[in-house]
């Protein structure tokens, strides 16, 4: 799930960055928002969580404008504009949700959960493929009962498969779910973690559709 962060307080932008990163999240960090319309019209986020203070536009009109090219973009306002007036007016502007600052690391998390879950194929914390079970809110998997330690990689990759089943994922946007940007990518990454995942899942869990990319296998679904 790739995540694009528009927040000009860089120290703010740097821990949540860190945060999301450790919860399983690819995230990519701009601080204005003519930067965030050019990163969005080059390659569409999954989420965009998008503060209202911004130095160059205010966030509602970037807002406006991301709605007029993409209607089905989610995206996640922060703001310390915490009126009712504020709020109606951000969701009035196309927003999905709205979070005032201060917030808790754990009511963000809830709030993308549900975002997520719009966006996938599944409506619940928890979903369960052949004999692999995932669930989402613990980070947890376990393959016939038994619960599995997953890297971080191999997790996001897993989680991004099983919400997209029956679906082709493609390396390439395989690759912008697991990694931010700058981050050192690996010709062969993908591969490396399927390999990993099919010793763990078994060789028929996950396809190869060769020269595309992969999916799960539908007799598993």
């Amino acid at each position: 799930m790739q995540l694009l962060l528009v927040e000009d307080d860089l120290p703010l932008a740097s821990g949540l960055k860190q945060a999301l990163q450790k919860t399983g999240y690819a995230v990519n960090h701009v601080a204005s928002g003519n930067a965030a319309l050019h990163a969005v019209k080059v390659e569409r986020p999954d989420i965009v969580i998008l503060d209202i203070g911004l130095p160059d536009i205010d966030g509602i009109a970037v807002l406006k404008k991301l709605r007029v090219a993409d209607k089905t973009l989610p995206v996640l306002l922060l703001t310390a504009r915490d009126s009712v007036e504020d709020k109606v007016a951000g969701l009035d502007s196309g927003a999905d949700d709205y979070l005032a600052k201060p917030f808790e690391m754990t009511e963000l998390l809830a709030r993308l959960r549900v975002l997520e879950r719009r966006l996938s194929t599944v409506k619940t914390s928890e979903i369960t493929i052949g004999q692999v079970c995932l669930d989402t809110l613990e980070q947890r998997v376990t393959f016939q009962g038994e619960e599995l330690d997953l890297a971080r990689k191999e997790y996001m990759l897993l989680k991004s498969l099983m919400e997209n089943a029956g679906r082709v994922m493609t390396r390439p946007t395989l690759e912008s779910r697991l990694y931010s940007w700058g981050e050192e990518v690996s010709s062969n990454a993908v591969e490396v973690h399927i390999h990993h995942l099919r010793k763990k899942f078994g060789n028929d869990f996950i396809k190869t559709i060769r020269g595309v990319g992969y999916k799960l296998n539908p007799e598993q679904i």
